[in-house]
């Protein structure tokens, strides 16, 4: 039986015809402990405006039985239960049970390999509500829920309203669960399993955090850090939205084998894998702070109010990844978190955005499978670009009253990408109609040069220019530094833009400066060597991201060699201030250096960066990320003996070392397995899996694609750390068969759901051993496949292909 996919025309429908007062829902995890099944009772009370009509409900668990208005039901087809001859008032009940807890969609039972223990979790977006128990699996039919949920005896069970009734059973407890506010059906969660639990009383907040119990050391350790977070985000985005969030409970639950982290209202479900084993470096703090405050935002954009559709989806994941910038910056003391955005996340989306895959931030979605390929580097870190750039463009006055407009109007309802721009249009007295097509409904990035004639200088676009507005920069050499001797707003409204204040002896002129804007920018051809010799001389973490930016970007598209981009890259690394620069850069010049170089130039770019990292490692600040970075890079023997020396007692320098130690040929199994014995982390195993997986072996590579690929054995967090040690340069006659078994397990990749989908379609694909005739075969392969898998290859083989023209690239 195939499960259709919910249409946009359907769900229009569906809304048009119902209203939903109220779901209850039964859940019983009882049996979990020794098998699989969930079962689960769900009573949707609901009203028809036309009495007589039909429609369907959703459920792709396995129905034991359905009842409408006490009527029994047709059995389930296609994951829809018919609901004919509607009342004008209804009582659904359909009893259910999903029995696939492992690898489906919905509800995932995990086991702690350290203790056996069993935790399980929920997770719905887009609409995966409906493998669990009965539902309108669509945004826009937002009720309350009431979860009534039987566990064992040990468990502690969260959900969204928090403050349970528990009654104790025989064998058994049960939760009972206030009503939750109106929730679109994919906003509501439950986790439960013998969870080590933490809470604090914080301005007036009952604040929870929630692990398994053998990370619990792991968690207290970081239990300061993520109150503290918790506590800013609440009051910076209270204040901003003019909205103090409505619930007194908020709880974040740390589970295994989740991918990512989920907005569900009131109680967040995160990856375990961001409580990190080893101490965590700035950038993973940083990285825990803005996923935190990214969740958070969706509390008011997504929750509070929910898109209509999904072609909103940008209103909830855009939103939320621009604010986790805004707050971060603005309330914690990660301030220099939009420069550590500007290097990572959004150097992803000019790539994605000039490629194959791209699409207008809002577009239409013709239905729910769809939605699921576009949770993407388009909707998520361009739109938070854009969203920054409109936030400059009317001013964060006029955009902080537009939002609190916004939420006081539309609180526990469903909006329209129009609602939110009347709001702003109203604040700021400014005309966004044009603002709206130019930047939202039409794809593509814009690309601006100067042009210098005597005084004259023109800010010059490649093609139409969208309205923007976005600062140039004027610099002096002074010595060894760039010091900026002026600056100049620009508010584009054409292809050619006079730039006044500016001297046009100035030895660097610096396009997008403060990074105001999506956009990138070449330098012309008497600046080209200035801007890539002298980066690292600029003053700031964002004028030295924005070089990096434009670099990189001429990297991609053919303009720069791999050699030119890897060593700016490497000497504004070696100068670099910023925590939250420093780590993602030093990733993306071991990048250039493994997957763009050409294969003759490739040791020699290594060994500068392993170079730079020694040097970075007597700086205390630096030490961790340093040798992190040298255990990617080392290519001399005096370097991993070095570093094993540095590590001292660190165990993941260590894990790190004795990869790259495997990849280079040397027998490593001994000392693997002292490792594993010594390290407490219940997920070390991962960790020597991920050596095996460097090996040059062909034994090694079978067992890690059996264990990764076909077993699934591997959480998906993981997945991307043991396929980045299997796909290794200089291995292609080992690789190459499995660039072909990809190609085989394409049309099952969706397994699982969205998450999955994505991490699987994307890591497996080969970086190495391939060719632009193994690219066209894959995407032809690709035209058969899940939406989200299609999109997810489409967009890797595209930068793939970037990778294999720049190796074959003249040197500069």
């Amino acid at each position: 039986m195939g499960i259709r996919s919910l249409t946009r025309g359907e769900a229009e429908r569906r809304a048009a015809l119902v209203a939903v007062e109220r779901y209850d829902v039964d859940i019983d995890f009882t049996a979990l402990p020794e098998g699989p099944e969930v079962r689960c009772v769900s009573t949707v009370t609901f009203t028809c405006r036309e009495p007589g009509a039909e429609t369907f409900v959703d459920c792709a668990a396995e129905v034991v039985s359905a009842t409408l208005n006490g009527t029994a039901l047709r059995p389930a087809a296609d994951g829809r239960i018919p609901l004919p001859d509607l009342a004008a008032h209804n009582v659904l009940r359909v009893e259910s049970v999903q029995a696939d807890t492992s690898a489906g969609e919905g509800v995932h039972k995990a086991v702690d390999p350290a203790d056996g223990e069993v935790y399980v979790w929920t997770s719905f977006e887009p609409d995966e509500a409906r493998f669990v128990w009965a539902c309108f699996d669509q945004p826009d039919l937002k009720a309350p829920h009431a979860f009534t949920v039987t566990a064992p005896p040990t468990w502690i069970v969260t959900s969204n309203s928090g403050d349970a009734r528990v009654e104790e059973l025989d064998k058994a407890r049960r939760w009972v669960f206030p009503d939750t506010p109106p929730l679109a059906v994919y906003n509501t969660v439950v986790n439960a399993g013998p969870f080590h639990e933490l809470r604090r009383e914080i301005d007036g907040h009952d604040l929870g955090l929630y692990a398994r119990r053998s990370l619990a050391d792991v968690l207290d350790r970081d239990a300061d850090e993520i109150f503290t977070l918790t506590r800013q985000g609440l009051a910076f985005y209270a204040e901003a939205f003019a909205m103090p969030f409505p619930q007194r409970k908020y709880d974040q639950v740390f589970m295994p084998e989740f991918g990512g982290a989920m907005e569900n209202y009131g109680c967040v479900t995160w990856s375990d894998g961001f409580l990190q084993r080893a101490d965590p470096t700035p950038a993973e703090r940083e990285l825990l702070a803005v996923v935190l405050l990214h969740e958070m935002a969706h509390m008011w954009f997504g929750n509070i109010v929910t898109m209509r559709w999904w072609d909103d989806l940008w209103l909830n994941e855009a939103f939320a990844e621009f604010a986790c910038h805004w707050a971060a910056e603005g309330a914690t003391r990660y301030t220099d978190a939009w420069a550590g955005h500007l290097v990572s996340d959004k150097l992803k989306a000019y790539l994605a955005d000039q490629g194959p895959v791209s699409h207008p931030i809002h577009q239409p979605i013709h239905d729910v499978a769809q939605a699921a390929s576009i949770f993407d580097n388009i909707t998520y870190p361009k739109g938070a670009s854009v969203l920054q750039q409109l936030m400059t463009y009317v001013g964060e006055e006029h955009f902080r009253a537009g939002m609190a407009a916004y939420f006081a109007r539309h609180a526990w309802h469903n909006t329209t990408l129009q609602d939110l721009i009347d709001a702003l249009s109203e604040a700021s007295g400014r005309d966004l109609d044009a603002w709206r097509t130019a930047w939202l409904a039409t794809a593509g990035t814009d690309r601006f040069v100067l042009e210098r004639d005597g005084e004259q200088i023109t800010l010059v676009a490649a093609d139409t220019a969208r309205p923007q507005v976005l600062a140039v920069g004027a610099y002096r050499r002074d010595g060894q530094a760039l010091e900026r001797t002026a600056l100049a707003r620009v508010e584009v409204t054409g292809t050619r833009t006079a730039v006044t204040g500016l001297p046009a002896d100035a030895d660097l002129l610096l396009i997008n400066d403060d990074d105001l804007t999506f956009a990138t920018a070449r330098p012309d051809d008497t600046t080209r060597d200035v801007l890539f010799t002298t980066a690292a001389q600029l003053p700031t973490p964002i004028s030295r991201g924005v070089a990096a930016a434009t670099v990189w970007d001429m990297l991609t598209t053919g303009e720069a060699t791999a050699v030119e981009a890897g060593r700016c890259l490497t000497g504004i690394l070696a100068v670099e201030s910023s925590d939250a620069v420093i780590e993602p850069l030093l990733t993306l010049a071991a990048d250039i250096a493994e997957l763009w170089a050409p294969p003759t130039e490739r040791p020699a770019l290594t060994a500068e960066l392993a170079a730079v990292c020694r040097r970075l490692a007597a700086d205390p600040g630096r030490r961790q990320v340093a040798l992190r970075g040298l255990a990617r890079t080392a290519t001399a023997g005096d370097d991993l003996a070095w570093l094993r020396e540095q590590a001292g007692d660190d165990v993941d320098l260590h894990w790190r070392a004795l990869v790259r130690e495997a990849e280079l040929g040397g027998d490593v199994t001994s000392e693997t397995d002292r490792l594993l014995a010594r390290d407490p982390d219940p997920d070390a195993w991962i960790r020597a899996l991920t050596v095996r997986a460097a090996r040059p072996d062909a034994a090694a590579k079978a067992e890690v694609w059996q264990r990764v690929v076909v077993d699934r054995a591997v959480p998906v967090h993981a997945v991307g750390q043991v396929m980045a040690a299997f796909w290794r340069p200089d291995q292609d006659a080992l690789l190459a068969p499995y660039a072909q078994r990809y190609l085989e397990v394409l049309p099952r990749l969706d397994q699982g759901g969205m998450i999955p989908a994505m991490v699987f379609a994307g890591r497996l694909f080969a970086p190495f051993s391939i060719d632009d005739a193994y690219i066209e075969t894959a995407r032809r392969a690709a035209e058969e496949v899940a939406p989200v898998v299609r999109k997810t290859l489409l967009e890797r083989s595209d930068a793939v292909r970037r990778m294999l023209r720049s190796r074959t690239a003249a040197t500069a």
